[in-house]
């Protein structure tokens, strides 16, 4: 068959060139004699790699010199809890907006360490949009959003006013999909295993005054100070991992940085919503204006319907299409290494689909 069209939501496919970068490299890493895979993380071999990882991130993010750059462990999961340890003071209470699934369990893990405020939610329409956002509320000690929800796919198309408060972000699924400004956010987290390399790490991108605000009991593992007091190198990092977002950050910025990443994936979640949009068999399931760029959800008129597609897009090379276990359907993730290609490739297919099953009655949706 050769390589599918990958449209899993994590993990990801990663851009071909950066598979070819790194199967050359596996077994001897820039004359060094050896792979990353098997150097120590003390050397000054991978020193030198999470020095350009970080450098490229800086500039390719554009992140300020008040923020910190850490490489964690632990996933974004990981961070429902460092965050509220690190910001939320004993008896203190936090700001959330809870627009699907992972921003809920986010709000669910903080409210073991103090109060959690659900200052909006989409729940009443199983997150189909994203909510309007109300100012922070008065002594909260931050305000946190999912900017894309991976599983119903929506997306915040502006940033919440947050003023003084710390606006804190989980950006796992649209991390460098488009410009962000870094600077009116406190915190950034991110699992990389959607837009920047295999799964094992955890980008977190911090203000500098805001580590050290830790409980006192707080695990030394947990501690954003540790962290950054030891160069992301506390304990022994996923040193292949940190070594494959270098190679997906060089080969980003070879093709334009950012910018060109978001022009690239407005057009091609346009040629799929232009078609779901016509279409009188396949239906997306978000609200216009709150279309993830990155997710795609659509469900058929039947589940027979919906299985009988999954499965002839496998045959196809369509691989990973079906949407998360909470909600069915059909899902397609179009990060950054997907192709224009593959989503023009998979909406033929659509097109095929849906004239074939109306040939044989199929309800329309």
């Amino acid at each position: 068959m050769g390589r599918v069209y990958n449209f899993s939501a994590g993990p990801s496919a990663l851009p071909e060139e950066v598979l070819k970068k790194a199967a050359s490299e596996i077994l001897d890493y820039r004359g060094s004699g050896q792979s990353v895979m098997e150097m120590s993380h003390r050397s000054p071999v991978f020193e030198g790699i999470m020095a350009e990882t970080e450098g490229l991130l800086r500039e390719l993010m554009g992140i300020p010199g008040s923020h910190r750059v850490l490489f964690l462990q632990g996933g974004a999961s990981l961070q429902f809890s460092m965050v509220p340890l690190n910001l939320l003071p004993e008896g203190g209470a936090a700001d959330y907006v809870i627009t699907g699934v992972w921003a809920k369990k986010a709000a669910e893990e903080a409210a073991r360490y103090g109060t959690v405020n659900p200052v909006a939610t989409s729940k009443d329409r199983n997150f189909a949009y994203i909510p309007e956002t109300p100012p922070p509320t008065p002594g909260a000690a931050y305000y946190h959003i999912t900017t894309n929800n991976t599983i119903y796919g929506t997306r915040f198309t502006s940033v919440p006013g947050t003023g003084a408060v710390p606006l804190v972000a989980d950006m796992s699924s649209n991390i460098l999909s488009e410009p962000v400004d870094v600077a009116s956010y406190g915190l950034i987290y991110a699992g990389v295993q959607k837009n920047l390399g295999p799964a094992g790490i955890t980008l977190v991108v911090i203000r500098e005054d805001l580590i050290g605000r830790h409980r006192a009991w707080t695990p030394t593992m947990l501690r954003y100070d540790i962290h950054a007091e030891n160069g992301s190198l506390y304990n022994t990092p996923p040193c292949w991992i940190v070594y494959m977002v270098k190679l997906v950050l060089e080969e980003l910025r070879r093709l334009g940085g950012v910018p060109e990443m978001h022009r690239r994936n407005r057009e091609k979640a346009d040629v799929l919503y232009d078609y779901l949009d016509s279409s009188r068999l396949f239906r997306g399931t978000a609200d216009k204006k709150d279309r993830s760029l990155m997710n795609v959800p659509f469900v058929l008129p039947t589940e027979e319907l919906n299985e009988a597609f999954l499965k002839e897009a496998e045959a196809r090379g369509f691989v990973n299409l079906k949407g998360h276990r909470l909600v069915g359907g059909i899902r397609a993730s179009i990060y950054n290494a997907m192709p224009r290609e593959g989503v023009e490739k998979l909406v033929q297919f659509m097109r095929d689909f849906e004239a074939r099953n109306q040939r044989n009655g199929a309800p329309h949706v």
